[in-house]
């Protein structure tokens, strides 16, 4: 399952990657969001493993690509779902920046989840268009 999701956000863009860039913040932005833990390699570099960790769930993320302030791509793995995602920051003129996000699920394991994904399919996409608004509010008020 694929998805694009994306938003138009009135800052300039080194304020929005820095924002998208830094954990301490993403509890202000992503509902449940409690830490990210570094399992490997260094922070925001390419292969860097990281375990995020949310009130109801844990996701194992392994950064593909980061040529931040263009593009941005991770590997987000959970026991019932893989997903790629990837992020694209485009400067609409100094001070708006859209935020582009391409998700892309490539695995679902268990019988809730499949179906989930086969018959509600819009349900994934709604929560990453909720984040991307809350992200967008966030910057904006900062």
């Amino acid at each position: 399952m694929r998805f694009t999701c994306s938003t138009d956000i009135n800052a300039p863009r080194d304020q929005v990657v820095s924002i998208f860039l830094d954990p301490e913040k993403q509890h202000y932005f992503q509902d449940g969001f409690k830490s990210k833990v570094l399992l490997s390699g260094s922070t925001n570099k390419v292969g860097a493993q990281s375990k995020l960790i949310y009130k109801r769930l844990e996701l194992i993320e392994t950064i593909e690509i980061n040529n931040l302030p263009d593009e941005f791509q991770g590997l987000y793995e959970h026991k019932h779902t893989t997903n790629t995602m990837n992020v694209k920051f485009i400067p609409l003129n100094h001070a708006t920046t859209r935020y582009i996000s391409e998700v892309h699920y490539t695995d679902f394991k268990g019988f809730l989840i499949k179906f989930l994904a086969k018959f509600f399919p819009g349900m994934f996409k709604k929560q990453v268009q909720k984040w991307i608004h809350q992200f967008k509010i966030y910057v904006e008020n900062e």
